[in-house]
């Protein structure tokens, strides 16, 4: 929006001009998302305890957080303001893969809104049945599987890139769309497994999107593509500035949900936000690096899977709670302690996902 109001000024003031590039945009839609989460922040946080939007604490997971009941919930829809409002004024709008992050994102928010308000609203314990969930959440997927299918231009935007290996590309055919729809539901429900302590998911998310920024600027841009030997896409490098929204709107709701939250994210966000990283690692064409840079993510949604097989096979558990985080806490770890170390693993596993662009 403010990109074409620049381009018309640029017209009659030269300066307007420095509103073209991308970096300068990618950094002024961080700060804007940033600020916009700290100004309706408090606001949200109010109204929704004012309507009693309070978690619900499971009794048998640990003691200690018996005392979050009541906390407000449902403020992913903080970060979602955040980022659609500043990727709407700092991206060029005529770029389809802006709107189909935007389209994404959005959608699984509102599956995640829909899930909270049952629940939290309604007073339904089960909320949106997971039938139904996944239902909604597989036509959204599909259809942006389907949708970067049919409009590729260049075999690259179809093919697996691996990590490491300068020409080792696997062209996927029709099974893109496939590969396309579990990792972007998979990332999804990964992310909204981790959403359990406060911090621990929204932290490594904002580092992801962070990292998936820089793989969309070298990406979008021909000669960095052809120095570092990733694919080039064109059209790719714009969201960026969807990149840095996420980052500025997930530190802006980390300010009010770091320990002890104000606040918690609800399905609305952690959904939402593990749905933008699964289509952006796709649009960039780097869906092996989400799996090694989300690793805490993977971590946690293996731990639940072995929870349950091993149950049900041996009635036997490996953890003594699952996700994993709930694990450490019973052995006695402080609610810091798990998020931080969580955060730390993340940043490492970010900063291998980032050596890929040169070790080829």
């Amino acid at each position: 929006m403010l990109l074409w109001l620049s381009e018309y000024l640029a017209k009659y003031f030269h300066v307007f001009h420095v509103f073209q590039y991308l970096t300068l945009r990618a950094i002024l839609g961080t700060l804007t998302s940033l600020i916009v989460a700290l100004l309706v922040g408090p606001t949200m946080i109010r109204r929704l305890s004012q309507h009693h939007v309070g978690q619900f604490i499971r009794n048998d997971g640990p003691q200690s957080h018996l005392s979050k009941a009541g906390t407000p919930t449902m403020g992913g829809a903080l970060v979602l303001v955040a980022i659609t409002l500043s990727t709407l004024l700092w991206s060029d709008l005529s770029n389809r893969y802006v709107w189909l992050v935007l389209v994404v994102t959005l959608g699984f928010g509102a599956i995640g809104w829909w899930d909270d308000y049952l629940k939290l609203f309604l007073k339904n314990s089960k909320g949106l049945s997971a039938r139904r969930k996944y239902f909604f959440q597989s036509v959204l997927a599909l259809g942006a599987a389907c949708y970067l299918y049919f409009t590729a231009h260049l075999p690259v935007e179809t093919q697996l890139v691996f990590p490491f290996f300068k020409h080792m590309l696997l062209p996927m055919g029709p099974f893109f769309i496939v590969f396309t729809y579990f990792v972007i539901v998979g990332t999804s429900n990964a992310v909204n497994l981790t959403d359990g302590l406060d911090g621990l998911a929204i932290l490594p998310a904002v580092m992801v999107a962070g990292a998936l920024a820089i793989f969309a600027y070298a990406t979008g841009n021909s000669h960095f593509a052809s120095y570092l030997a990733i694919p080039y896409v064109p059209g790719v490098g714009e969201v960026v500035v969807f990149c840095g929204s996420l980052v500025g709107a997930g530190l802006g709701f980390l300010w009010f949900n770091t320990y002890p939250a104000q606040v918690f994210m609800g399905d609305v966000g952690a959904l939402s936000l593990g749905a933008a990283l699964g289509i952006l690692a796709v649009i960039v064409r780097q869906e092996l690096v989400l799996l090694l840079m989300g690793g805490v993510f993977v971590l946690e949604t293996v731990s639940v899977i072995l929870q349950v097989a091993s149950f049900k096979l041996t009635g036997k558990r490996i953890f003594r709670m699952a996700p994993i985080h709930h694990h450490f806490e019973l052995k006695g770890w402080p609610e810091p302690r798990v998020i931080v170390r969580f955060w730390i693993i993340t940043f490492v596993l970010v900063l291998c996902g980032l050596a890929t662009l040169k070790l080829r």
